[in-house]
């Protein structure tokens, strides 16, 4: 099989799993079900507003780890306090860093604010082992969607 025709089954498959997706019931993070998968991709909104998709490794603790107050686990949660503050522009240095953000008393409050926000949202999901798949659902669910908070640039 040639390689473009590898590709085209491929990009069929992330499409379908992308509808599938998009018409997953809607769950909250404090009420995952048991026997959800273990990899895939997820879908945050919040009044059926697409906000963030993200892909992993093991689901049900991603999710969880999205409201902790770990900034490193936080991800989202610490990108949405970044837009509310205005402090967009990550750093490597000391001055303007993860933790010397949370040390400014504004930016502590607007991260809980969101780790409160994203325990609330919607969140969907589906499954997915194939790291090459989850990284084409990550980006074909964004797109489609036009997830506000997903912007691919590098850092």
């Amino acid at each position: 099989m040639l390689m473009t025709d590898q590709l085209d089954i491929i990009v069929a498959e992330v499409k379908r799993k992308v509808n599938e997706l998009l018409s997953s019931p809607k769950m909250e993070i404090t009420r995952l079900p048991a026997d959800m998968p273990m990899a895939g991709i997820y879908l945050f909104s919040e009044g059926g507003l697409p906000l963030y998709v993200g892909r992993t490794n093991n689901l049900k603790k991603r999710l969880q780890y999205h409201v902790r107050s770990n900034h490193n686990q936080a991800t989202f949660a610490f990108l949405l306090a970044r837009h509310e503050t205005g402090r967009l522009k990550a750093t490597y240095r000391r001055q303007g860093s993860r933790p010397d953000l949370l040390n400014e008393r504004r930016f502590r409050v607007a991260f809980d604010a969101a780790r409160k926000r994203v325990r609330m949202m919607e969140v969907r999901f589906i499954g997915e082992t194939d790291p090459i798949k989850q990284a084409l659902l990550e980006i074909f669910t964004a797109l489609q969607t036009r997830a506000r908070y997903n912007d691919f640039d590098n850092h």
